[in-house]
């Protein structure tokens, strides 16, 4: 199964009521297959056709004010375009939950793998989930809209562009009893009912406002509790246990490689060679990046001499978002390591394991890693700026 058709399965298995998307290349197989199944009555759910992605977001943002489970999805110029509903959704406490297919931002146009998109949201209060194969990416839904329904926030599932999202791979598609015994129905405390109206979003003065964002921000919190317990719920449920931060081979390393993504992949194979050359060396794969789980990084870092940072994204002028989250977490706390970030695989350009070895070799040997970013793979490396 492909992994935009693990999400459409996921959304099925979770019994979502609203669908309303808008295709973009590479997510549009996800929503084709959502509206075949909402066609032949396969998921009974209300499919809404719109015009364009903020309109899709305003459908969903609606009918989960209603009390109803949306679902909808997107990637790159779509997500950007829903930016402003993004804060609405999360403002308002709807738990919308959204797959985003990570594809560079133009121009110039490229329809390949890049996390900037997503991580350029990650202010807006969205929870988001970073997956590493199409099993994780079918799995990551129900668990989405378990934790996303208890805290009230929206939560966007994150996967690669063609390299998770029209790659197949074997995928486990549980009964619907079974995820029905996992994820109950939603049930909202408030909605809007003509028989008991309310008002989402209304004008507020500075004070109550003020209020409101520090719920926001201390639901966010929460939702790291509410991660853990989903996970282990779904582990004693079906076998497979997940966490905000994945590890390999991790306990005795003296460098950890640190990513996000499909890109775990390769940096598995590269710990296991790096193993065989001497280097004990491991991997962190944030899986859960908002909210970012500060704890949990600080318990497995500091165990390791040094952490080499690989982000496929760029905030320009800060180096990688992955390197500064973690540097931020890690800032001032006895035993850190050093850290020494790097920026490859931009528009889809190839990140092997080859690289990730050099990475971790350099890392290794360099005299101070400090606030180092490190730009790997170009192909020439202009001299100019313009």
């Amino acid at each position: 199964m492909m992994g935009n058709h693990a999400l459409s399965y996921g959304a099925l298995r979770s019994r979502v009521q609203v669908v309303s998307a808008y295709p973009i290349t590479p997510q549009t197989q996800v929503v084709e297959l959502l509206s075949e199944m909402c066609a032949t009555g396969r998921l009974a759910a209300e499919y809404i056709k719109v015009e364009s992605e903020h309109s899709a977001m305003a459908a969903c943002i609606g009918a989960t004010a209603t009390g109803a489970r949306s679902f909808t999805a997107t990637s790159s110029q779509g997500l950007a375009l829903m930016h402003e509903l993004l804060h609405w959704a999360a403002g308002s406490r709807l738990p919308v939950v959204m797959g985003n297919i990570n594809r560079a931002m133009g121009p110039p146009w490229n329809i390949w793998d890049d996390q900037t998109d997503s991580l350029a949201q990650r202010d807006t209060g969205w929870m988001q989930i970073y997956c590493a194969d199409n099993q994780e990416v079918l799995d990551s839904v129900p668990i989405a809209y378990r934790v996303a329904e208890r805290v009230m926030l929206p939560c966007m599932i994150v996967l690669d562009a063609f390299i998770l999202s029209h790659t197949a791979e074997i995928v486990d598609v549980r009964s619907q009893e079974a995820v029905d015994a996992y994820l109950p129905p939603y049930a909202p405390r408030w909605r809007l009912d003509v028989e008991d109206p309310r008002t989402f979003g209304a004008l507020t003065e500075p004070d109550p406002y003020y209020e409101l964002r520090f719920m926001i921000e201390r639901a966010m919190q929460e939702a790291l509790v509410r991660f853990d317990e989903a996970h282990a719920s779904f582990g004693a449920a079906f076998g497979r246990r997940y966490d905000t931060i994945e590890c390999y081979r991790h306990e005795d390393a003296e460098l950890l490689i640190v990513t996000a993504g499909a890109l775990a992949g390769n940096a598995r194979a590269a710990v296991d060679r790096l193993r065989d050359e001497g280097l004990a060396a491991g991997l962190l794969r944030i899986r859960v990046f908002r909210p970012f789980p500060v704890a949990r990084l600080r318990a497995l870092a500091t165990r390791a001499r040094r952490l080499c940072v690989l982000d496929r994204n760029i905030s320009f002028g800060a180096g990688g978002i992955f390197a500064q989250e973690i540097r931020s977490a890690l800032y001032g706390v006895p035993g850190a390591p050093e850290i020494r970030g790097h920026v490859a695989g931009l528009g889809g350009a190839e990140v092997t394991t080859d690289m990730f070895c050099d990475m971790a070799r350099e890392t290794a040997r360099a005299p101070s890693c400090e606030n180092l970013v490190v730009w790997k793979g170009l192909r020439d490396a202009p001299q100019h700026s313009v």
